[in-house]
């Protein structure tokens, strides 16, 4: 009886330990990706295109696993390779999502969205009006110590060349999943770069290179 009381006391003060910590984010456990089906390539190519203007609509938590993984998600499990190329396959990239409900990073493995912080910061993701009320913002980050800089190491343009790249893969990734499944997007360059990655927490060798908004197509 005594063995039974200080066990279950245990199993309550663990509890109580592990429960703020489990609570604190918010995360999004996301459905698994649909990697079958769409348009053939060859009409998601020709109805490819960019937009600036967007329903309001929130997207499903499927329609979200299915950009992410299109994005940079892993299609080889054998050897967690992705749905992009990176240089010499460092993976540097980090696909972070802003949404209503606050800042997520994007974890392929898990297939699911970490909160970073409850703040709506999708106005801070460009210099446009549409950012702030489109209902997804993707932010492509490079972690430039997964290539070999370390801290305090002034970052040169050619430090930052395939990061640039590989945001060109998974942008067009997120493009061809769009103009299959009649959804809109646009890539964007005017990022308020200096004012957003305070903003998002990044390291000063977390170098924040595009976003990519998404979302409905207006409505009439």
């Amino acid at each position: 009886m005594r063995n039974a009381f200080f066990n279950l006391t245990a199993v309550m003060i663990i509890n109580l330990m592990i429960t703020p910590n489990m609570l604190k984010a918010q995360d999004i456990a996301l459905p698994a990706p649909s990697r079958k089906g769409g348009k053939p390539l060859m009409e998601a190519l020709d109805a490819r295109g960019s937009a600036r203007e967007f329903s309001e609509r929130d997207l499903t938590n499927q329609q979200l696993s299915d950009i992410l993984w299109a994005a940079w998600g892993i299609n080889r499990e054998a050897d967690g390779k992705r749905t992009a190329p990176s240089s010499h396959n460092r993976q540097e990239m980090d696909v972070y999502v802003t949404l209503k409900s606050g800042l997520y990073i994007y974890d392929a493995a898990g297939n699911t969205l970490k909160q970073v912080h409850d703040r709506d910061i999708r106005a801070l993701t460009g210099t446009q009006d549409f950012p702030a009320t489109a209902p997804v913002n993707l932010i492509y980050v490079a972690d430039l110590t997964k290539r070999g800089l370390r801290e305090g190491q002034q970052v040169t343009d050619t430090d930052q060349l395939s990061s640039w790249a590989n945001t060109g893969f998974m942008a067009q990734n997120v493009y061809l999943w769009c103009a299959s499944e009649g959804m809109s997007c646009v890539i964007r360059a005017m990022v308020p770069r200096n004012t957003l990655a305070p903003e998002m927490g990044l390291r000063p060798l977390q170098v924040i290179i595009l976003a990519q908004t998404v979302g409905f197509p207006a409505e009439e």
